[in-house]
């Protein structure tokens, strides 16, 4: 996780993420240290329920509006691989931080860093488990096509790590492309949360919910609403005392007395609050890059 110091929503990304919000410039120091205060105390819960987090600080020295959402710049996987991705807005390749995988390869075993960032260049882009929510169980790489993922580059990633790549177009009620996939849907180990209704293509529609059941998980279908209030965002963690849901409370809010109760016969759900965070159109799972390494012997995951 990374703790922002000067944080704003980016006018950068505002064109195509639908569920980004200005903030008021007036207030802009204040919308900073809440957001900065906001990661701290999630940090802090994740912990608590027995989570290790890496904390980063970004101090705000290279203008670097949403590098509270790390997950987008870089992915790991089993195996020791790690992969760094190319960003489609400008400010944002700028989050990529070399002391992230340097730490990485001190406390786990990585074996190589496959780095995607130079098709940046070609106008190819990628945004890491934002672009792609990844199954790494039955290998599916589910993308919803966006300016922020381009099919070229998913079948780079898919042949490199093995992954069938699942494509499908996306609209929202005004018609727009949901701008990552990770707002649309969350796959845990036995149930997926996912907006069926925000794919248009109703055949399609039913590929991702039969591709998903395939794989032994409970489909709990999201409406574009709970979508929107980011219910869709959200990441199962490994905790002390077994499996937890991590999202945000506006997203918890959102959800149905039986969708808490699907999800609650095998995940507990830890509800954290990021309204802050959230102005600039990502939530929970936005600001989690997942380890999926192994540590070096002697330390404790």
């Amino acid at each position: 996780m990374i703790r922002p110091h000067g944080f704003t929503p980016n006018p950068q990304t505002a064109a195509d993420n639908a569920f980004q919000h200005a903030a008021d410039l007036a207030s802009a120091q204040a919308v900073a240290e809440a957001a900065h205060a906001e990661v701290g105390a999630a940090a802090q819960r994740l912990e608590h329920e027995g989570v290790r987090v890496h904390l980063f600080e970004d101090r705000g020295e290279r203008d670097t509006p949403d590098s509270v959402f790390p997950n987008n710049w870089f992915s790991t996987h089993p195996g020791g691989h790690v992969a760094l991705y190319p960003m489609y807005s400008p400010n944002r390749r700028r989050e990529r931080r070399g002391e992230v995988i340097e730490m990485l390869k001190a406390e786990y075993r990585v074996q190589d860093v496959i780095d995607y960032s130079g098709l940046e260049h070609d106008g190819l882009f990628l945004e890491g488990t934002g672009a792609m929510v990844l199954d790494h169980v039955a290998r599916v790489a589910y993308t919803a096509r966006s300016n922020r993922a381009d099919p070229v580059a998913l079948e780079r990633f898919s042949t490199h790590f093995n992954f069938e790549p699942m494509l499908f177009d996306t609209a929202d009620e005004a018609g727009r492309p949901i701008y990552h996939t990770n707002v649309l849907m969350c796959v845990a180990t036995a149930f997926a949360m996912v907006g069926l209704d925000l794919i248009p293509d109703r055949s399609r529609a039913a590929e991702v919910r039969a591709r998903l059941e395939e794989s032994g998980r409970e489909v709990i279908a999201l409406s574009a609403q709970q979508i929107a209030e980011f219910a869709g965002n959200a990441i199962e963690l490994s905790g002390r005392e077994g499996r937890i849901l991590a999202l945000s409370q506006r997203a918890a809010d959102s959800l149905s007395p039986a969708q808490k109760a699907a999800i609650g016969r095998t995940a507990r759900l830890v509800p954290l609050s990021v309204p802050t965070i959230e102005m600039a159109g990502g939530s929970v799972r936005c600001m989690i890059a997942g380890i999926h390494l192994s540590p070096r012997h002697g330390r404790v995951h």
